[in-house]
């Protein structure tokens, strides 16, 4: 296995990363942005106010993006372990 191969793998590994962590990531952005003006239009300071939304809002996008997900990473690593023979020997 030489170099251009490893590189290739991290870059693919890293694409597949953020392939996935981005509709999660991106909609608690949206919530806690959305909350936070919301706390800062009536001045209310509460902990659970930023917390809850933004927990049921990953759950819900998990619910919805989990199949796909899960279905991208299942074939990545399947990807990955099919290659290695050809890559170590």
């Amino acid at each position: 296995m030489d170099a251009q191969q490893v590189l290739t793998a991290g870059q693919q590994g890293l694409t597949i990363l953020l392939m996935v962590s981005a509709p999660v990531l991106g909609v608690i952005l949206v919530v806690g942005l959305l909350v936070s003006i919301f706390q800062a239009a009536t001045q209310i300071n509460e902990a659970t106010l930023s917390f809850v939304p933004k927990v049921v809002a990953a759950v819900v996008v998990l619910a919805v993006a989990g199949p796909w997900m899960l279905t991208t990473l299942v074939e990545y690593i399947q990807r990955t372990l099919m290659a290695l023979p050809s890559a170590v020997g």
